[in-house]
């Protein structure tokens, strides 16, 4: 049976993207005009929504100190993602725009409060990426030593989310009523206190925002490891997903889908979009001398390697490029360590960081020119049986070439082949999530 439209949506952070290339003009995109000129492209595109990472530190792990990160701009500089979420919302009209943000940084309230307003600002078409943040290098900035235990952070984050939530809910939909003949802006007996007291927090409430267009914005959420995909399946409207081989997909997402029917969710709710890096070109050769390139970089490796290492925690310098990684285990990202790793393979460390994002041959190989990659897109899927695909760029180095790329060439080739929307019909983010 073929495979009908796919969502899709472009995972990027707020970054100086491709700075040193020939053809970038890259570098200083801190006004945000580069990131709403790149929204309103993908606008057109019609995808669902713009996904903005964040991490809250400044890496030093990779070979212990910081000059990895700082050299090749691996995770940083980073500025904030909810201002450029509003201004993105802003400039645009029917993309979705979701801004990362960590339980470990905002009190709830905060982060309540924030949302709504943003969602407001964006008129419905809001999200949320929830994470727990997994660098001990971020806990330090925010009064801890360390992270706690992964199992805690998804405790922890469980009660957050179920208290953001009942904050969201402590204005009824019909509580401004602006009644001009008694005076009256909001019904007091429509807005109520939560008084919340679970085991990590308390909050008395209520927001002091009107309630938002979507009620509560849409929830966006990455689990890699099995509490990971069981929090996420619980809470999250859209999961990002690690694309590792068709097999490896099609189980993650029906583990989800289980999860999520054991939580009393109807799993078609749920849209989960796996992570791919597409290089596009005219043809499949000029393509895959674009990968050639790319990869032979003499500083390929150590980006790979430094980029790895931010969100495992886990400094790969210590270890022979050309011996198999030792069995690892992490208090960060364990699904992108696992994916990197591939545990068994015998690879060496070398290769891995060669195949960082896509191994040559690969059932998810998304090289070659816009119509090759889009009959491998609908092919994955099928075999898969949904979502989509968010798609992304090796060290977060966007450029307005390659996002032209994706938009005026990968997108129409999806869309002859009817597995992209043409147009919008909802107006709201999770409207047109649940489009199909």
């Amino acid at each position: 049976m073929a495979v009908g439209p796919l969502h899709l949506g472009w995972f990027m952070n707020f970054t100086p993207g491709e700075w040193d290339h020939p053809l970038a003009a890259g570098g200083s995109p801190w006004d945000g005009k580069f990131y709403v000129d790149m929204a309103q492209a993908l606008e057109r595109a019609c995808f669902d929504y713009i996904m903005i990472e964040d991490t809250l530190m400044v890496s030093d792990i990779y070979g212990g100190s910081a000059e990895a990160s700082l050299k090749h701009a691996l995770q940083v500089p980073k500025h904030d993602p909810a201002p450029l979420a509003a201004l993105i919302a802003a400039g645009t009209t029917r993309l979705g725009v979701v801004a990362t943000m960590s339980t470990l940084a905002y009190p709830p309230f905060m982060l309540a409060r924030l949302c709504s307003t943003l969602d407001h600002i964006a008129g419905g078409r809001f999200g949320w990426n929830i994470v727990t943040s997994g660098e001990d290098t971020a806990a330090q900035n925010f009064g801890l030593d360390k992270l706690p235990p992964r199992e805690q952070r998804y405790e922890m984050a469980d009660e957050y989310v179920d208290l953001v939530c009942k904050l969201f809910d402590s204005w009824d939909p019909d509580a401004v009523v602006m009644d001009r003949a008694t005076g009256t802006y909001a019904d007091y007996r429509k807005v109520r206190p939560i008084h919340f007291e679970g085991k990590y927090f308390k909050v008395r409430g209520p927001l002091n925002t009107v309630r938002s267009p979507q009620g509560k914005p849409v929830f966006v959420q990455a689990g890699g490891s099995p509490r990971g995909r069981a929090f996420a399946a619980r809470h999250a409207d859209s999961i990002i997903a690690i694309a590792n081989g068709i097999d490896g997909m099609k189980q993650y997402r029906d583990d989800v889908r289980r999860h999520a029917v054991s939580f009393g969710r109807d799993p078609d709710d749920i849209k989960v979009l796996f992570l791919i890096y597409p290089i596009l070109a005219e043809t499949d050769d000029e393509a895959q001398v674009r990968r050639q390139r790319l990869v032979s970089s003499p500083s390929f490796i150590e980006r790979a390697l430094g980029s790895t290492a931010t969100v495992t925690d886990i400094d790969f310098s210590k270890f022979d490029l050309d011996q198999p990684l030792p069995r690892l285990t992490t208090n960060g990202e364990q699904g992108s360590l696992d994916k990197f790793a591939q545990w068994g393979s015998g690879k060496t460390l070398r290769q891995l960081a060669m195949e960082r994002f896509g191994a040559p041959g690969s059932e998810v190989d998304f090289v070659g020119s816009p119509d090759s990659v889009a009959e491998r897109m609908g092919n994955v899927m099928e075999a898969v049986g949904g979502d989509g695909f968010l798609i992304s760029t090796p060290f977060q180095r966007t450029s307005r070439r390659f996002i032209v790329e994706v938009t005026e060439g990968l997108v129409p080739a999806m869309q002859r082949r009817g597995l992209m929307r043409t147009a919008y019909s909802g107006r709201t983010l999770r409207e047109v999530l649940t489009e199909y």
